[in-house]
């Protein structure tokens, strides 16, 4: 089966392909990503991550899919719910920056294949431009700093985009740059950037990575039990009790 836009979060293709966004998934919980791509959990989709698909899909010129396939985004009066106009305002003040517009105006959705370790991996780039730089859209909240594990960190970091900066890179496999093409969804204005992240920052992350990959492909494949990180969604849901714990185990 060749690997498409149209196919490529089936579980076959997960199943077959590792992913930015599936090693991340395995790095928050083990047990909730297998659960996943088994077709056994599904995460909630909310508002937020909604909004940001709908400015995904207007980049990506799917945006009559997207709004035939997601009917809740409209009002019983067949009017945009506000969150999704406010995301036409998002596009709106993306569109009117030449500089961003430059970014993003490489071949939309590239998909490429290849191995890391020998593990098979897929991208879908944004905006692909040929021997020049790699673009990926982001649409956040905002600019600031994320609390995470006790420190401080760029919402870079905090979302593991340097990660999927090293893979994408990988991947393409011509060492390109990788950029962030960002807005956010701040009212009444939204902001952008354009950010790079630095060569040896992605050097580090592919190294980390290759560190892990393999425990990940193993419990694919059904080698290894998936742990379970207690905390996620998932592990709430699926939860049994086997003994008392003293309150300062909490």
């Amino acid at each position: 089966m060749i690997l498409t836009r149209e196919n490529y979060f089936s579980p076959e293709m997960q199943m077959k392909y590792m992913g930015s966004s599936q090693y991340k998934s395995f790095m928050q919980c083990e047990a909730m990503t297998m659960a996943e791509i088994l077709g056994e959990y599904e995460r909630e989709k909310t508002v937020s991550l909604m909004v940001g698909s709908y400015v995904d899909a207007h980049f990506e010129k799917s945006l009559d899919i997207f709004k035939a396939k997601n009917p809740e985004i409209y009002t019983q009066k067949g009017e945009l719910r506000s969150e999704y106009k406010h995301a036409e305002t998002i596009i709106s003040r993306l569109e009117r920056d030449e500089m961003f517009q430059k970014y993003m105006s490489g071949e939309k959705q590239v998909i490429k294949t290849g191995e890391i370790e020998g593990v098979p991996f897929k991208i879908r780039i944004d905006s692909y431009h040929p021997g020049k730089v790699i673009v990926d859209l982001k649409i956040m909240r905002d600019f600031e700093g994320v609390w995470k594990d006790g420190l401080m960190l760029t919402f870079v970091e905090a979302w593991g985009y340097d990660i999927q900066g090293a893979i994408y890179q990988a991947i393409e496999g011509n060492n390109l740059p990788f950029y962030i093409a960002a807005g956010t969804k701040e009212k009444p204005e939204p902001d952008l950037a354009l950010i790079s992240i630095p060569q040896d920052r992605l050097d580090f992350c592919l190294n980390e990575l290759k560190k892990k990959i393999h425990r990940f492909a193993d419990i694919k494949a059904g080698k290894i039990e998936p742990v379970r990180c207690e905390r996620c969604d998932y592990c709430k849901r699926t939860k049994v009790l086997k003994e008392i714990i003293p309150y300062d185990q909490l």
